[in-house]
């Protein structure tokens, strides 16, 4: 899977390459005042790219920055009730083994056969 992964980033690169140079054309962008700016097309393009990427990959990350911080405090509360809890369940007696019903033979009583036949 990883040599998947290699070569799928490498099939990337190439075709990147090869786009870039198929396109070293320069583009004039007009700014403030009358200016020009002489711009490579693929670095005008990588910049336009990261302005999207860069704000997007930042609300994720603190998306899920702050997700991971709710569940931690919703694991520290149900860890916190759990050890409250803990000692009313432990004090509770154990409930009564049901009784065998009239004309059977208990577990007990079959042990205590089965080890004197050994003898």
């Amino acid at each position: 899977m990883q040599f998947l992964k290699i070569l799928f980033w490498c099939l990337l690169a190439f075709i990147a390459a090869v786009f870039t140079v198929a396109n070293w054309t320069s583009v004039a962008i007009r700014l403030w005042g009358g200016m020009e700016a002489l711009v490579n097309l693929p670095l005008l393009l990588l910049v336009t790219f990261l302005a999207g990427l860069l704000p997007t990959l930042a609300w994720h990350s603190t998306l899920r920055w702050r997700l991971r911080a709710r569940l931690a405090n919703a694991e520290r509360t149900l860890a916190d009730m759990r050890a409250a809890m803990s000692p009313q369940i432990a004090a509770a007696p154990p409930a009564p083994l049901p009784a065998d019903p009239p004309g059977t033979i208990s577990a007990s009583a079959q042990a205590s056969s089965a080890s004197g036949a050994i003898l």
